[in-house]
């Protein structure tokens, strides 16, 4: 009877097992096929994590290139020209010679004046001496007081006679240098304008000899509308304009070469008939290629790297006067979101408000999409997630 009980428990137990087995494998099974059915149902769509950026603005302008120095070189010694020192197109440097007008009538007047110099100063030398005599008769009722005043008058006429022969004798040697025609800067001479042994006279209306430019840096200017100007110069803060250094990229007419300077200075007026302002532009020229009058493709960056949300066109929609998004929730579900837009860069804009880094937006099958709609997100790379840290708006 013992053995028939036992037997009978073993057999309970195995059939308990099996229905807890077959139990779990039907719940698993169950399981896959919701699962299944839950995915089928979820939306396939594209979306990008936003993220934060450090970006660079850039906006295009054209201008022209104006000298740092232009100098007119015109005569200011009367004569002949007798040499050309320099060559057509040569660099010179500050303080080189040009031309050479005749410097004999000027050597001639500076000796002449030298003299004349001496002859004054011997003259108040005398009249000194019968001064200091005059003033110690006159202590001892020697002499009258008009003899005395006569003395010291004397005394000073002369000390005044020497004085002017000195500074004829200065003006002398003026006139004397004057007749080598000097370089005021360094940089390239254009042609002679007058060649020699022609007769050129100083003045008003003194011919001019040739011009020169200095190369060593040059100026690009531009014009800048009031908003770009209002941005870089000052950003968020109208109380003080922004001291770092606006940078400038150049590229000529090939645009092989790429030139980068920075903001010399604005102008002081906005014109009211376009609205923009003269802006102009320092660059190094160490090589020379940039010229005067150069037509020149010029790209104003903001001052400083700002971090902004970059998100693609193709993500945002339009509800009437409103701008949104669909942002994709922790259970992949779609959240309506409306966003503030601002710059348009390269085929994005940018969000000023309305996203966070780190989340998911829907870029690709938005028309499909509706809020509260169970998505199956799949992450690829958007505008947003681009290297590229220099945008030109």
């Amino acid at each position: 009877m013992a053995l028939l009980i036992v037997k009978s428990l073993s057999s309970l137990r195995s059939k308990i097992l099996f229905s807890v087995i077959g139990f779990s494998v039907m719940s698993i099974l169950f399981s896959q096929v919701y699962a299944k059915d839950d995915k089928k149902k979820a939306m396939l769509v594209e979306v990008t994590v936003v993220k934060e950026q450090p970006i660079r603005f850039w906006k295009n302008f054209s201008g022209r290139l104006t000298a740092v120095d232009y100098v007119e070189i015109r005569p200011q010694a009367s004569g002949v020209i007798i040499d050309i020192k320099f060559k057509d197109g040569q660099f010179v440097n500050k303080n080189d010679i040009l031309y050479v007008i005749d410097p004999r009538p000027y050597k001639v007047a500076v000796k002449k004046s030298k003299a004349d110099l001496i002859t004054a100063r011997n003259r108040y030398n005398l009249a000194e001496k019968e001064y200091r005599r005059a003033k110690h008769l006159i202590e001892t009722k020697m002499i009258s007081q008009h003899v005395y005043d006569e003395r010291a008058s004397g005394k000073l006429v002369a000390e005044s006679m020497a004085n002017s022969a000195e500074a004829q004798l200065a003006q002398a040697k003026i006139n004397l240098d004057y007749a080598y025609v000097k370089s005021p800067v360094s940089g390239r001479v254009s042609r002679a304008e007058i060649t020699v042994g022609n007769l050129v006279s100083a003045g008003s209306d003194a011919p001019l000899l040739t011009s020169i430019v200095s190369n060593e840096s040059i100026y690009a200017d531009f014009e800048v509308d009031e908003q770009t100007y209002l941005r870089y110069m000052y950003g968020d803060s109208f109380n003080k304009p922004r001291t770092k250094k606006i940078p400038v990229e150049l590229r000529l007419q090939d645009g092989d070469n790429v030139y980068e300077g920075e903001i010399y200075a604005f102008d002081n007026r906005i014109d009211p008939a376009s609205g923009t302002i003269r802006a102009r532009a320092v660059f190094d020229n160490p090589q020379g290629k940039l010229l005067p009058g150069m037509y020149a493709r010029i790209r104003l960056g903001s001052p400083r790297k700002e971090n902004i949300i970059l998100l693609s066109e193709r993500a945002i929609g339009t509800d009437q006067n409103r701008k949104f998004v669909y942002v994709v929730n922790s259970v992949n579900k779609t959240v309506y979101r409306e966003v503030k837009l601002s710059d348009s860069i390269d085929g994005g804009r940018v969000v000023s408000s309305g996203l966070k880094p780190g989340e998911k937006v829907i870029v690709r099958g938005l028309m499909r999409v509706r809020p509260n709609t169970l998505v199956d997100p799949q992450i690829i790379q958007d505008i947003s997630e681009k290297n590229s840290t220099d945008y030109h708006l």
